[in-house]
């Protein structure tokens, strides 16, 4: 039995084409990406993510977790989970240094949309910190505007709370991974 489902594959702005696929949060490959993603946040914040994750929510058809792959390379991951009814969250969006610039998150943050639309979501929401200017002016450019705080940021300095409708037709044929 397979522990990947092949998504879809999209071509980044320098003419790459990135492979997307679903993985287990808690598969080798999608641990290593959230370990760097984490090392970036102690980098930027002097320590981890302290939200509490369950690998099991990030599953179909309740979540997602998403590896993008440039010519074999784990190159960027994301994720989205269910918050309450209605409304997903995105987490560990994270794109390595050496593919960055290259519109690869902006692809993986359409992908995790598009499965929440499709899994009935009618709203994506996420935190992000005032660290991070590169995912600030990425969510914006992607129409995410700022949203009442929740979790255990919700009160912390310097972390921004950003959310965005979705479009009940983005997703396609009912698959969380329709493009």
């Amino acid at each position: 039995m397979s522990t990947s489902a092949d998504l879809d594959a999209g071509t980044l702005r320098d003419g790459a084409v990135a492979t997307f696929r679903a993985l287990p949060y808690d598969h080798p490959v999608s641990r290593e990406l959230v370990e760097r993603v984490q090392q970036e946040y102690v980098q930027r914040y002097g320590g981890p993510d302290e939200a509490v994750v369950d690998p099991a929510e990030f599953m179909p058809p309740a979540g997602l977790f998403v590896v993008a792959e440039v010519d074999g390379v784990p190159a960027g991951c994301g994720a989205w989970r269910a918050l309450e009814p209605g409304v997903a969250e995105i987490k560990r969006v994270y794109v390595e240094p050496a593919f960055r610039r290259r519109g690869l998150a902006q692809e993986v943050v359409t992908r995790l949309e598009r499965s929440a639309a499709a899994a009935a979501f009618a709203t994506v929401v996420l935190n992000t910190g005032d660290r991070q200017p590169e995912a600030l002016a990425l969510y914006a450019e992607l129409g995410y505007r700022p949203v009442a705080g929740y979790g255990i940021y919700a009160c912390s300095q310097g972390a921004v709370f950003l959310g965005k409708d979705l479009d009940a037709g983005q997703g396609t044929d009912g698959a969380p991974w329709a493009s």
